[in-house]
């Protein structure tokens, strides 16, 4: 599949790896919805009450993001964020991610698609 064309609408991904002791862990779920190359959604979980981002699908396939959240601890956090996609053997999406704490430090992780997602026709 042409990275390009991944349809992320309606999908729900969990948070499988983060290289730091960051709000972002297993039981972190992401709410993704899209409409043409735009990206957003919404998450909370884990480390987080509540979280929203918004992404442009680029011209190699990945998702640049902004992304802002509040942690359980009550602390606003904001940052960017570069996912590239993985299609899994079953289907299911695996991002790779590469992202930075605005005003903060820095690292990587990888959300995988949950196996629960109901994929939109769309």
């Amino acid at each position: 599949m042409d990275m390009k064309k991944i349809n992320y609408h309606n999908r729900h991904f969990v948070g499988l790896v983060n290289y730091d002791e960051g709000d972002f862990n297993s039981k972190t779920i992401f709410h993704y919805r899209q409409k043409s190359n735009v990206v957003w959604g919404t998450y909370k979980g884990g480390g987080v009450k509540f979280g929203t981002l918004i992404a442009a699908i680029i011209p190699d396939g990945s998702l640049d993001i902004r992304w802002q959240h509040v942690n359980i601890d009550g602390q606003i956090k904001t940052g960017k964020c570069r996912s590239f996609p993985e299609l899994l053997p079953d289907g299911r999406i695996r991002l790779h991610e590469s992202w930075k704490i605005n005003n903060g430090p820095s690292g990587t992780s990888i959300a995988e698609e949950a196996q629960f997602t109901k994929r939109s026709k769309k």
